[in-house]
């Protein structure tokens, strides 16, 4: 791929890992769509970053406006579906319909909705890329048997729709290999970011994650395909 002339779309990219995702993108000479659903918090996002930045108003739950920010894209090299929210903690047993719907449609529902509607405009690239922004919480091996990493089963709602967006992942990438597509799923690790009380009093860097990301929105021909990595580039189990 071409860097210089290449461009891509970034969901949630006001704050956080994905305004980092952006920085790092536009660092590497791409014209980078800063996707916020918050007109104010884009500009001063895009501001901050400068460059090849461009404010795109985008709400990943909201069909209508997704529809009509594809149709201000041109082409897209690269889609990085960073959007996400941890509605609460509860475990499965605690929790109620509304949390989790809220939850998969953004973390879930709003990926596939927003690939689908950018997919003409990958087509159009000779070398398209996605990333969908996973969590190792959502990893069935990491949750399960006697040395589990997330073993207390809270923040259900969250971890079991990242696992359906590894699901989804792998869907895409299988669907659309012969297409020259390389599809990959990402976890950040935990990150000082407003996703959660824990995530904010962590001292991980964004700007590491992000550099996880920005490595499978670059791949090469010969990178992987469906797989899920985490962020410094070592296989996380599904």
């Amino acid at each position: 791929m071409d860097d210089s002339s290449a461009t891509a779309l970034v969901t949630g990219a006001n704050k956080g890992i994905g305004k980092e995702i952006a920085r790092q993108l536009v660092a590497a000479g791409l014209t980078v769509y800063v996707g916020s659903r918050d007109a104010e918090r884009g500009r001063r996002a895009v501001d901050e970053i400068g460059g090849g930045a461009r404010l795109l108003l985008l709400d990943v739950t909201d069909q209508a406006g997704i529809e009509g920010a594809a149709q201000q894209v041109g082409d897209l090299d690269v889609l990085v579906n960073n959007a996400g929210i941890m509605a609460d903690s509860a475990t499965a047993a605690e929790s109620g319909v509304d949390a989790f719907r809220r939850t998969y449609e953004t973390n879930l529902f709003g990926v596939l909705a927003v690939t689908n509607a950018f997919l003409p405009a990958l087509r159009r690239s000779a070398r398209p890329r996605i990333v969908n922004i996973s969590s190792g919480t959502g990893s069935l091996a990491w949750s399960t048997g006697p040395d589990a990493l997330f073993s207390t089963g809270g923040g259900a709602a969250y971890r079991s729709s990242k696992t359906a967006l590894n699901a989804l992942t792998v869907c895409y990438a299988q669907a659309l290999a012969e297409d020259g597509f390389k599809v990959n799923a990402l976890a950040p690790g935990l990150r000082k970011t407003g996703l959660n009380a824990r995530a904010a009093a962590s001292e991980g860097d964004p700007a590491q994650a992000a550099a996880g990301a920005v490595r499978l929105a670059l791949l090469p021909d010969d990178g992987p395909n469906g797989a899920f990595l985490s962020w410094d580039g070592t296989t996380v189990p599904w």
